[in-house]
């Protein structure tokens, strides 16, 4: 038992080490072809998040790409692909920032408000695309992509000065929101800035997604029916709820993920709110192979590669472009794929070697057995 667990999570973490050093090595073949040094800029990001101000920014932008991966993970987990967690969660931040700008209650009653219309409005956008998948079968690929695209066009019309819209220089926001909604943060100085208190949100969630999947009936449905909705019907699974309830949940985790920065510090929902979240998500989730911990450090990857990566334009004398740090995050998406498919395929290599050692040994014990009967 003890060698196989060595060896379980020998594969576990055998697929993302090999991504993040193809996609160091590949990072440093384009760098090599451009003429500049492999090694410099590495060296220059390490320097850049070793300040304490860098630090802060990264560990409040791991929080957010935190909560995207899990909501991408819920759907992994479940044999969907979400690719509609950008739109759910820009749509909730919006929607939240509305009503926290409008609506004044105590902090005891604004925060939890603020959280569940987030958390309501991002299940309600991905449910859209369950229910089609589940009563026409429409792919929750096709779905999801195309309510990102309608909740573009629906944010632009809601933030309009006849609607919501509070205009702010060239700036179209929703105005600055209550505080009794702010959620107030560690403060570490002015020098150095505040750590988001939806962090710990982040991390509270990451426990519950654990604790559901792994130690729960509906987790053990989840998983079985994304492994084989056949299957899981036959045990008295059904598929289909299982496929909607996936999507509200992954939905919902999705509306969370902009909170941090909405309720920590923005207090409000501008044109220039952060997109393409969800995307970063999915490269997270992939790379954290839908593993609470193991997402978590890969958030704070990514995120040290966006906040460490400006370093790299004002380095002299010779001047990097920050894009490295973008070339690294799709040569990993690649190198994912690819190694843990290896992975996958070394593993069933050992799983055949693996059971033929022991029937070989089975089969020797069985004759061995005969040949001292016979001998008697």
């Amino acid at each position: 038992m003890k060698k196989f667990d060595k060896e379980r999570v020998l594969l576990a973490v055998a697929g993302p080490v090999i991504a993040l050093v193809a996609a160091i090595l590949l990072t440093s073949v384009v760098l090599i072809a451009s003429g500049k040094s492999p090694i410099e800029p590495y060296t220059l990001m390490l320097e850049q998040a070793s300040f304490s101000d860098v630090q802060v920014l990264i560990i409040n932008q791991a929080s957010m790409y935190y909560l995207a991966a899990l909501a991408v993970a819920v759907g992994f987990r479940m044999n969907l692909f979400n690719i509609g967690v950008d739109g759910q969660y820009r749509l909730a931040a919006m929607m939240t920032a509305v009503v926290g700008a409008h609506l004044a209650l105590p902090s005891f009653l604004q925060i939890p408000l603020l959280l569940l219309v987030g958390m309501f409005t991002g299940a309600f956008w991905a449910g859209i695309a369950g229910a089609l998948k589940v009563t026409r079968g429409v792919s929750e690929v096709v779905s999801t992509i195309m309510l990102n695209a309608i909740a573009t066009s629906l944010i632009g019309y809601l933030t309009l000065k006849d609607m919501w819209g509070v205009q702010v220089g060239n700036n179209m926001t929703t105005g600055i929101m209550k505080e009794s909604g702010w959620v107030p943060g560690i403060d570490l100085g002015a020098d150095v800035g505040e750590i988001y208190g939806l962090v710990f949100l982040a991390a509270a969630m990451g426990v519950v997604y654990w604790i559901v999947l792994n130690r729960t009936r509906f987790g053990f449905d989840l998983r079985a029916t994304g492994g084989s909705e056949t299957a899981a019907a036959a045990s008295g699974v059904d598929a289909r709820k299982m496929v909607l309830t996936a999507m509200l949940i992954s939905g919902g985790i999705a509306g969370l993920s902009g909170l941090p920065l909405l309720l920590g510090d923005a207090h409000t929902y501008s044109l220039s709110f952060p997109t393409g979240l969800g995307f970063t998500g999915i490269t997270i989730a992939l790379l954290g192979r839908n593993n609470p911990v193991g997402i978590a450090f890969a958030a704070l990857l990514v995120a040290f590669l966006d906040k460490a990566s400006p370093a790299l334009d004002y380095a002299t004398p010779v001047a990097y472009e920050k894009e490295i740090a973008t070339i690294m995050q799709g040569l990993i998406v690649f190198a994912v794929v690819i190694s843990y498919e290896a992975v996958r395929q070394w593993g069933l290599r050992r799983q055949q070697k693996q059971v033929g050692l022991e029937l070989a040994v089975a089969a020797a014990q069985n004759n061995s057995e005969k040949n001292e009967v016979a001998a008697r």
